[in-house]
């Protein structure tokens, strides 16, 4: 029995095992070196998949491939990092994203990098940490920082009031501290894409659970210095990239994204009735979109001064751009109508 033929009987009579396994079915008689560049091969032939880093990899017969169900961590140097090289080193060292479908290895694609270059550029951060996980349903990645926050950056860029002014204006897509370079669609587009994202930084974490449509702003303890994302996607998910894209375009016949979602629960935050401030803070930055999807899920009522500033005041500053409310209840139905129909 040679030893490829050693490696496969291996293989068949156990999930899944290590260099060692190799070397000590052999006798002993074989180097590492040799040993590691047989099981090099056998996955480039895709013979065998691998799982973890170079030290501690593991190896399976595809069929096999779920028993890798392993993690992948990393803490780098934030000098001269190039996030879709980190991205390729994490996936060599987690096979199985390899087997995924391809509408899932995109969005992966895309998210990791977006959140990567946000890190590396944007945070100020010594260190990165990166990290790679299969879980029995799903993917997850994150990227932890250890920089000025994401939402304090926005804060002081924008010269807000607080950092969850700050989240909510990351909401609306289009913010960005370096619009020279940067469109300020990263964290939008990944947030949409993703099953569940969360985004922590000192004392606030956003979670977006799109698996029930809802998002959840809760109070962080400890809090966190600096940034961490955390996606997850399920290994089953039918979403495609470009229709995420597509579903933020106002109309099919433009590639730009030009249509934004607001959900106007989050500026309440334990209100009743809605004021004129605070419709200017929902009002902030939309100017750079053409359709605004106004969600009045969960509010209970308005204030006929906010109803006032969204519905007459910045429509007829900007009557190029549509305000669509939906989910509204008869409270703020009646308010709205009213107002508009004091405009005819």
């Amino acid at each position: 029995m040679n030893t490829v033929e050693a490696i496969n009987a291996l293989a068949r009579r156990k999930n899944v095992f290590k260099t060692s396994d190799v070397i000590r079915i052999l006798g002993g008689n074989v180097s590492r070196q040799f040993v590691s560049r047989i099981l090099r091969n056998l996955v480039s032939e895709g013979q065998l998949v691998k799982g973890g880093s170079t030290k501690s990899a593991i190896y399976a017969l595809p069929q096999n491939a779920t028993f890798l169900r392993i993690g992948t961590r990393k803490r780098l140097l934030n000098k001269n990092l190039k996030e879709h090289e980190v991205w390729e080193n994490l996936k060599e060292q987690t096979p199985l994203i390899n087997n995924l479908p391809e509408n899932i290895q995109s969005i992966l694609d895309y998210a990791f990098t977006e959140m990567l270059n946000n890190a590396i550029e944007h945070s100020h951060s010594d260190y990165i940490e990166v990290g790679l996980k299969e879980e029995s349903r799903f993917i997850r990645f994150i990227v932890n920082d250890f920089g000025i926050g994401v939402f304090r950056s926005v804060m002081k860029k924008r010269k807000l009031h607080s950092e969850l002014e700050a989240l909510q204006d990351l909401l609306k897509g289009k913010v960005t501290t370096q619009p020279q370079s940067h469109s300020g669609e990263g964290i939008f587009f990944t947030s949409k894409v993703a099953d569940i994202f969360i985004l922590e930084s000192f004392d606030l974490r956003l979670r977006i659970d799109n698996t029930i449509s809802d998002i959840f702003v809760e109070e962080l303890k400890p809090k966190k210095n600096g940034t961490r994302v955390i996606f997850s996607i399920s290994k089953e998910s039918i979403k495609h990239l470009i229709n995420i894209f597509q579903k933020y375009q106002s109309t099919k016949d433009t590639y730009a994204f030009d249509k934004t979602e607001v959900h106007v629960r989050l500026y309440t935050m334990g209100t009743i009735y809605i004021s004129r401030s605070q419709a200017r803070r929902i009002l902030a930055g939309l100017e750079k979109f053409k359709l605004v999807i106004l969600d009045f899920d969960r509010v209970p009522t308005i204030g006929q001064a906010f109803a006032d500033e969204v519905f007459r005041v910045f429509r007829n500053l900007h009557p190029e751009i549509e305000i669509r409310p939906i989910h509204l209840n008869e409270a703020v139905r009646f308010m709205i109508e009213r107002v508009e129909h004091e405009k005819l």
